[in-house]
């Protein structure tokens, strides 16, 4: 009965190693065009080919009885191993191995003055060995008789590559082998034409046709190894290439190799962890840093000489240098050919010349055709940010239209010079200060000031310092502002009271939310540690009443030990966090106030630090505070405008 199984193994076992062999068969005028043939057909490098001879060509004699080399070539590749290093090094050594080639051992005849010349050469790797019975066809073939028979077995068997004297000859000079050259008219080259001896005529030895060659002033190109191959395998009445000049080569000019893309066309598409293209993420900007190298000027190179057959020089140009296309804030590395940026920002090429420029300009609206925006400077749109784009700037971002459901994120200032809707899901973030026209629908955060001209609704606006939104028609309704200082505005809810307001000053927004991280972390850290100490307990207990555990449990008994560690441990840093952010609320020297020039409605809230209030009643020019724990409302305290004036050098949103 067949094993299955066994014999899915021999099948699969069978097909790896098929795998790992690939042959072709291939024929060629020549060997090396052959073997060249097959390492295409297999895209493998010659060296890593593997060849047999299958039939070997033959040249012909007066252009009758050609012959095409055919050759069996293959290449075999590792079997893939577990271990990568290992194949990585067999790998190597197989590369180190040379290749042998495979090539049968030849005889070759020459009548030369001196007599009858016999050659045998050895074959390479399995190639078949020369035998007596060739050279004595050879020999034949050529008119030579009376050979010592020991003397042509001794020359095959050792097969030295050396011509030997075999024999005399009945010369007729007449009928020796005849070469002609031509130069070219460039004199690059040198072609020679050989014409075969007759009966009794010599052979050219390669020694004679280089002395021919330089005796009719072919000086520099001769082709000598390629001579001494002819002369063993002559061809003739054919025009044959002995000499070559070398062409006259001029140098390269200096250039400039940019290391940032100089085509501005070119937009580089970012493909998401989804798979699919993100046409937002263009990366059209190119951002550099101080000190980034832009470009390297490479030097020009020496030209080199040319020569002809004759021994002529051919003079090379050699190439132009270029000046460094520094434009500004640019410089010089050391070396005298790099080009730094002096400066953070957009890398651009003006007049040919290299900038770094502070500022990116769009000059009309951030959509698909800009894509998203990252820039290490400040950022200027003329037009609008449209819904869903995001705009990161490590300097100020100033927009001179909308900002619709969109991302801010700058390390400076943010300018919106109309305003800002965010429809519920826009995000505005600033290292430093916030103007604008109006908000609505959207978070704000600012380290320091968020100035509105227009109106603030239904929005979540959190300053490091105050909130003032103050014009003629200011108001804020419903949402949430948060402020360490002051929130200043001219009016503060809603007549009807149907958005919920809420003003909370005298502490830093972004503290007051890590608090509250830090409080809800321990507390369902604490509620996490209570019940992995009562499944900790009960299993201690059980162990002690059997005095073992089954494995699985003794598993959960050291996980649960583990897992009360790692709690103890989160409860102990949040202890840390809420302890160092309550120590910072205390001593935090702010007075905290809440201001309305105009009107505040009844809905609204007020939370100075610890202290809350719930407006009941409508008050006019009021500043809220708070005295001995309790909100105290008293007299309109105007804010400094000043300072509101001097922010972003001088900018406004009005």
């Amino acid at each position: 009965m067949v094993d299955f199984a066994q014999l899915q193994r021999v099948v699969k076992a069978q097909l790896e190693q098929d795998r790992t062999i690939r042959a072709v068969e291939v024929s060629g005028a020549t060997l090396e065009l052959a073997v060249s043939e097959a390492a295409t057909l297999l895209d493998i490098p010659v060296r890593r080919l593997e060849y047999e001879i299958a039939e070997r060509g033959f040249p012909g004699i007066f252009g009758t009885g050609k012959k095409e080399w055919k050759i069996n070539a293959y290449a075999r590749t590792l079997a893939q191993k577990k271990n990568s290093e290992t194949v990585s090094a067999d790998t190597e050594q197989i590369a180190a191995v040379p290749v042998i080639e495979n090539k049968d051992g030849a005889v070759f005849v020459q009548l030369r003055a001196e007599g009858a010349l016999l050659k045998v050469i050895a074959p390479l790797g399995n190639g078949r060995r020369a035998v007596d019975e060739e050279a004595m066809h050879a020999l034949a073939g050529r008119g030579v008789a009376n050979v010592d028979a020991a003397q042509i077995s001794k020359i095959v068997r050792e097969a030295s590559g050396a011509y030997v004297k075999v024999g005399a000859i009945n010369r007729q000079a007449a009928n020796d082998s005849v070469v002609s050259v031509v130069v070219s008219a460039d004199e690059m080259k040198a072609h020679i034409t050989v014409t075969p001896p007759g009966p009794g005529g010599c052979d050219i030895s390669a020694e004679n046709y280089i002395s021919y060659l330089q005796n009719h002033r072919i000086q520099y190109g001769i082709r000598e190894d390629f001579l001494r191959d002819f002369a063993d395998r002559p061809v003739y009445r054919e025009q044959i290439l002995a000499a070559e000049g070398l062409k006259a080569v001029d140098g390269r000019d200096a250039y400039i190799q940019y290391n940032f893309e100089t085509d501005t066309t070119k937009a580089k598409l970012r493909e998401g962890d989804n798979g699919k293209v993100d046409f937002k993420e263009l990366n059209i900007i190119r951002n550099v840093v101080e000190n980034q190298p832009l470009a390297k000027k490479i030097a020009p190179e020496v030209g080199i000489m040319g020569k002809t057959v004759t021994g002529k020089s051919l003079p090379a140009k050699s190439g132009k240098d270029i000046g460094l296309p520094l434009g500004k804030n640019v410089h010089t590395a050391d070396d005298g050919e790099t080009i730094l940026a002096d400066i953070n920002g957009q890398v651009v090429i003006v007049a040919e010349k290299i900038n770094v420029e502070p500022v990116y300009e769009v000059q009309g609206n951030v959509n698909l055709k800009t894509g998203n925006i990252i820039f290490l400077g400040t950022v200027i749109i003329k037009g609008n940010v449209e819904v869903g784009f995001s705009v990161k700037a490590a300097g100020n971002i100033e927009v001179s239209g909308t900002v619709e459901r969109a991302e801010l994120d700058a390390e400076g200032d943010i300018i919106v010079h109309q305003g800002i809707t965010g429809k519920g899901n826009g995000i505005i973030r600033a290292g430093k200060s916030i103007w604008a026209k109006f908000i609505e629908n959207s978070a704000v955060e600012a380290g320091n000031m968020v100035v509105v001209s227009d109106g603030i609704i239904n929005a979540q606006v959190d300053a490091g310092k105050r909130i003032v939104c103050d014009g003629k028609r200011a108001r804020v309704v419903g949402g949430r502002l948060r402020a360490t200082e002051e929130i200043n505005v001219k009016a503060l809810g809603s007549p009807t009271g149907s958005s919920e307001t809420i003003c909370e000053v005298g502490y830093d927004p972004k503290s007051k939310d890590e608090l509250v991280r830090f409080t809800r972390g321990k507390e369902a850290a604490a509620a996490e540690l209570t019940e992995v100490q009562r499944n900790l307990q009960t299993l201690i207990n059980i162990k002690k009443q059997r005095g073992s555990l089954p494995e699985d449990k003794e598993v959960s008994l050291q996980e649960l030990m583990e897992r009360r560690q790692t709690l103890m441990e989160d409860v102990k840093k949040a202890d840390e966090g809420v302890k160092r952010i309550q120590e910072t609320f205390e001593n935090i020297d702010v007075r905290g106030r809440v201001s309305a020039s105009d009107k505040v409605y009844p809905g609204v809230r007020i939370i100075i630090r610890d202290a809350r209030d719930d407006v009941r009643n409508e008050y006019k020019a009021v500043t809220f505070v708070q005295e001995e724990g309790l909100i105290r409302v008293v007299k309109y305290e105007e804010t400094n405008k000043e300072d509101i004036k001097r922010g972003s050098g001088g900018r406004s949103a009005n």
